[in-house]
């Protein structure tokens, strides 16, 4: 039995601060309606975020297909200049 009070003494500590530490988050924590409240808002905001960003990724890939159209097109613009060079010269 004497092994077991050391592991009693331990558990009971362990549990002491647990239920210290629970106190205080359900503490800090607040109403429970009041946090129901801003986890809804969160979601929504989060929702509105996802959005946003599916937007911008959608422009992002419009603007990289125009800029790869204007990149070609500066390509040819470049080699009409030299061969009209090259056969002036």
């Amino acid at each position: 039995m004497t092994d077991l009070n050391p592991a009693a003494e331990r558990l009971d500590a362990a549990l002491t601060r647990l239920e210290v530490a629970l106190d205080a988050h359900l503490l800090r924590a607040g109403d429970p309606a009041s946090l129901r409240a801003e986890i809804t808002a969160l979601m929504a905001s989060r929702a509105n975020l996802a959005e946003a960003l599916d937007q911008s990724l959608a422009r992002e890939r419009e603007l990289q297909v125009l800029a790869d159209e204007a990149s070609h097109a500066l390509g040819s613009a470049i080699e009409e200049v030299r061969a009209a060079l090259g056969e002036e010269t």
